[in-house]
This record gives structure tokens, C-alpha cells and sequence, in this order.
């Protein structure tokens, strides 16, 4: 079981009693395990402040800053019984690219022969800095070997049938991953900032893209792959914006639908101009779900877990 310290309480509070009982949580209390997507938050802080930002030695830490006042509000605000940071052990997996040779290819660094992402020169030394914050206030950090962030979180949360799930991230990738059964899992997107932020199930995904709320996480991904993403190199379908492409899903219920029906050709729901859209696209669509939906298996390491 993984028990993450989220740091000091007032000796003989509810959070120390918590953390002393062996399941990580006060007895008859539901209180959520808490993901985090550290990388999408530190990048999200790094470019958020500014890099005037620094420790009395001169090292930036803009995006220390930034992660930890995030963390913080995590602590205090979100009631975590168990907290985890996953990681990013390979950001551009193997499996992904060879589905999909564009995805993320432009944020390969210039001249990297091994393949490694461009990060700014000022954030690369606050990583292990953050890292360490992770380690000394006693918070678990998740990776599985040739997978992303994304995938351990997948992993993490289809595994959960204790306690509902808060994932914290920037990223809409993950939306795909809320649920009601047979453990609630929730997102907290805070991609606009933490007082703007927004905690999304499947209703609120649902009303948010009029997608149908019965498996709303997978119709998101269906709409991902329709719509594209060219921050990850993802071009989507051609002439199908996201409003279209949560239309169609919305419509058919699942990217899979959609698909049958394009090869049926007789669903009058679906205009001849999204039908060639769809058919001149069958090279992408077959590649793209490999690289939109999260993994659910993949191999966790974890450090500092009880």
C-alpha cells in the first residue's frame, strides 16, 4: 500500500493520527489518494513566474516556487489520506512513436542524439531540487520504466479500489481517466491556475464537451483523437475541430462508433463531408489511440512508499 508523508502536523492532530494509523488514514474516514502530475506542474510553474526567481546562490528556482506553493494547496485544501508524485521515466515512449512518428518530435532538443526533450537551460537544474523537496517532506514518487507521467497515473488509479482519486494536473490528456465505479476518480485541472481550477467526473466532463456521461473518460479520449493535439504532434483529422469531434462522439457514443460508421456509409448522422474526413484520415486513426489512451498495466516502481 502506498502511504505518502505529506509533511508536519501540530503534535496529536487528525493529520499525524492519520499518517500513525496503518492504512495511511484515520479510521471511517474516506480521504482521497492524491496523484500528482509533477512534471505538467512544474513546467505549468516554470513558465507561469519569473525566472527572476532565485536562490541566494543564483540558482533559478521559479519553478520550485511555483510546485511547491501547488503542493502546498494540495496539502491543505485537497484532504489527501496518501499522496503520490509520478514521474516521467521515458517522456516520448518507444511504443508511441513508432505508432506515431510526429508525437512530440518537435520538442526533441536540437542535435540530441539519445532523443532528449528540449527544456529550458534555467529549469533543468530545479528538477532534482524538486525531487528532493518530494523526499524530505515524505511523498511517494511513482515511474514505470519506457512509459509517462500519464501512464503511472493511469496505472495508479485503475488499480485504486479503496479510496476515491484526486489526479492534480495541467494536462487535459488525463481527463480521460475519471470514473464513478467502482472507486470515484476525479481530476483537478488546474491548468489556468489553482483559483481557477476545475474538478471534473464524469458528469462534468460530460457537460463540459457534450459527451454522454455513461464512460465519459474514454469518449474524452475518442474526442482527443478526432480533435488532435499539436503541442504532442498529433495532427487529428483534418477539418475536424474539437467541436465537431465532440459532436460525433457525443452522437455515436464512442470513437469506435464513429469509425463503424464511416465503413457502414448508411448512418444519415454522419454528413458525407466528416465521412471523407474520417476515410482519408484511416492511417492516423489507427495509429492515434495507441498514443492518446493512457496505459492501465504499466510496471510502477515506487520510492518512499510504506
Amino acid at each position: 500500500m502506498i502511504v505518502a508523508r505529506p509533511g508536519p502536523a501540530r503534535r496529536g492532530g487528525p493529520a499525524r493520527a492519520a499518517l500513525s494509523h496503518p492504512s495511511g488514514k484515520l479510521p471511517g474516514v474516506s480521504k482521497p489518494l492524491v496523484l500528482l502530475d509533477a512534471a505538467s506542474l512544474y513546467f505549468r510553474a516554470f513558465y507561469a513566474l519569473p525566472e527572476s526567481m532565485t536562490a541566494p546562490d543564483g540558482t533559478p528556482v521559479n519553478a520550485v516556487r511555483g510546485f511547491v506553493d501547488t503542493l502546498t494547496r494540495v496539502i491543505t485544501e485537497r484532504g489527501a489520506g496518501r499522496l503520490v508524485a509520478c514521474l516521467d521515466a521515458d517522456w516520448r515512449p518507444g511504443f508511441r512513436v513508432a505508432a506515431l512518428p510526429s508525437y512530440k518530435a518537435h520538442r526533441v532538443a536540437a542535435g540530441a542524439a539519445d532523443g532528449e526533450e528540449d527544456v529550458p537551460d534555467t529549469l533543468t537544474p530545479q528538477v532534482p531540487i524538486i525531487l528532493e523537496v518530494l523526499g524530505a517532506v515524505g511523498i511517494a514518487t511513482a515511474e514505470a520504466a519506457g512509459y509517462e507521467a500519464d501512464d503511472v497515473i493511469g496505472t495508479l488509479a485503475a488499480r485504486e479500489r479503496t479510496d476515491p482519486v484526486e489526479v492534480v494536473t495541467g494536462d487535459r490528456d488525463l481527463f480521460q481517466v475519471v470514473r464513478d465505479e467502482p472507486t470515484p476518480v476525479r481530476v483537478l485541472y488546474v491548468g489556468r491556475g489553482w483559483a481557477k481550477a476545475e474538478l471534473l467526473g464524469p458528469a462534468e466532463l460530460a457537460a463540459k464537451y457534450a459527451l454522454p456521461v455513461a464512460g465519459a473518460g474514454a469518449a474524452y479520449a475518442g474526442m482527443a483523437v478526432l480533435r488532435g493535439d499539436p503541442s504532442d504532434g498529433l495532427p487529428g483529422v483534418a477539418g475536424i475541430g474539437e467541436k465537431t469531434a465532440a459532436k460525433l462522439i457525443g452522437e455515436f457514443g464512442s470513437l469506435d462508433a464513429v469509425l463503424a460508421a464511416v465503413h457502414d456509409g448508411k448512418d444519415r448522422k454522419l454528413t458525407t463531408r466528416a465521412r471523407t474526413a474520417l476515410l482519408n484520415a484511416q492511417d492516423y486513426l489507427a495509429a492515434a489511440p495507441t498514443v492518446v489512451n493512457v496505459a492501465t498495466d504499466a510496471p510502477l516502481t515506487v520510492d518512499g512508499a510504506d
